[in-house]
């Protein structure tokens, strides 16, 4: 993997059609028929193990507080990158509710602008029970949906989102990327060829476990297409697993 420091272009961030066609993503063995194969969606969703805060594209969102001035893990690290006047933008926002997202400049990052969300608390570690009271699937798909419809009213056509509530919010990985990966297909799907419609909608994780498991989620609900596996078939060499 290349070097974390350098800013990554959005050429550079490949799409699910590309995992697919270089065997990055392997096909899953059988593909559930509700979610049939699209190129569309192939070529407008992406991967990438790397930092959110180099990514040279029109916004990323920040997993935020309710306060929305800043906080530990990569709402820490998109608020140093930025430098002090997220901050003080923020500060005038008068907060944010939990699956709502709101939108800043993005002052010293690469990208033009911040969307942040705030996702919810699925299990809450000082009284060692799960929130079952507040919907957390509902509320984490509305981050990811609210964030891409707040791109798509300020022009924005790409958007990469990290794994929001998964540290310590507590959100099972496999539970939040099974959910949300279904979420951006089906507004992707609704909204294609709209005016102002997202170009690529790019999950941007950190960690390599949080990777490997959105790549299983991925050959579940975005199966390769018959070009996707035509090019795949003509690369040398054996395929790789699906741990990328």
């Amino acid at each position: 993997m290349a070097a974390r420091s350098r800013l990554i272009d959005l050429a550079s961030i490949p799409t699910v059609a590309q995992l697919y066609r270089t065997k990055k993503l392997l096909p899953a063995e059988s593909i559930d028929s509700a979610f049939p194969a699209s190129q569309h969606l192939n070529d407008s969703i992406a991967l990438i193990l790397n930092d959110i805060t180099k990514l040279d594209i029109d916004c990323i969102v920040n997993a935020a507080n309710n306060s929305l001035l800043g906080g530990g893990g990569v709402d820490g690290a998109i608020h140093r990158a930025a430098g002090p006047q997220l901050v003080e933008e923020c500060s005038e926002l008068d907060g944010c509710d939990t699956g709502d997202a709101k939108i800043t400049k993005a002052y010293e990052l690469p990208c033009k602008n911040v969307i942040h969300t705030v996702g919810p608390i699925y299990w809450d570690r000082s009284q060692r029970q799960r929130q079952d009271s507040s919907q957390p699937e509902t509320l984490l798909r509305s981050c990811y949906r609210t964030s891409m419809e707040l791109a798509m009213q300020h022009g924005l056509k790409t958007i990469a989102f990290p794994a929001i509530s998964t540290g310590v919010y507590g959100y099972p990985i496999d539970l939040a990327a099974r959910a949300v990966t279904q979420e951006v297909r089906q507004f992707l799907e609704t909204h294609a060829g709209v005016p102002n419609a997202l170009h690529k909608v790019i999950f941007c994780n950190f960690e390599p476990r949080d990777m490997n498991v959105y790549a299983q989620m991925f050959t579940q609900f975005l199966p390769p297409t018959p070009e996707d596996l035509r090019i795949a078939d003509q690369s040398a060499g054996p395929g790789v697993t699906n741990g990328i």
